[in-house]
């Protein structure tokens, strides 16, 4: 597969309790909206379930181009955007990925309310977790085809576990920062973009 070809299509995957309304989502949005125009851009809102929410995304990308699509993933966005790169072979940008997401958010069994609207309420159930576990894909095939974006300051993971799941992948290791990786615009959006290179 070449790699090295413009991203035509690119997917977004947000992270637990969140939304396509994250700002890093909207910022990534507009930028593609104004910069690469050609670029299919989707960011779907995904369903609590784990199963449901990698069914929805391989069904929605089932007709992208393997070799010129990319997949950007925060947080839980991030486990299931390894997962997505496994399968597709795509290149992956991973922002302070979840390595261990069954273990986690075992202690988040239970209702939940989402970030963006606190009037939006969902059921956390416990199937969930054996669905986390039944995605984690192990050694990536193409670690290559990969770059982490990983802050010591995330107060949410823990920076040596998110580093250790990707030798071999490009690694962005930022001291201090937080698990929203707020300087997102200005410190890494111009990066993240280079590695997918869209159209």
């Amino acid at each position: 597969m070449n790699s090295d070809l413009p991203i035509t299509h690119l997917l977004y995957l947000h992270g637990f309790r969140s939304s396509p309304q994250s700002t890093k989502a909207r910022l990534m949005a507009q930028h593609v909206a104004r910069q690469h125009p050609g670029t299919t851009w989707w960011c779907p809102q995904l369903p609590p379930s784990p199963k449901a929410a990698i069914d929805l995304v391989m069904s929605g990308i089932a007709g992208w181009p393997r070799e010129s699509m990319g997949v950007v993933g925060s947080s839980l966005g991030g486990f299931y955007a390894t997962c997505v790169a496994e399968k597709t072979g795509c290149r992956a940008v991973l922002l302070n990925p979840a390595v261990h997401p069954a273990r986690d958010l075992a202690n988040h069994i239970g209702e939940q309310v989402a970030w963006h609207d606190p009037s939006e309420h969902f059921y956390f159930r416990p199937e969930y977790i054996d669905e986390l576990r039944a995605l984690d894909v192990g050694p990536l095939t193409h670690p290559e085809r990969v770059f982490a974006v990983i802050a010591k300051g995330d107060e949410v993971l823990d920076w040596r576990e998110m580093s250790g799941r990707y030798p071999g992948s490009r690694q962005k290791v930022i001291e201090g920062e937080d698990h929203a990786l707020s300087d997102f615009e200005r410190s890494h959006l111009g990066e993240v973009l280079a590695f997918l290179n869209p159209s």
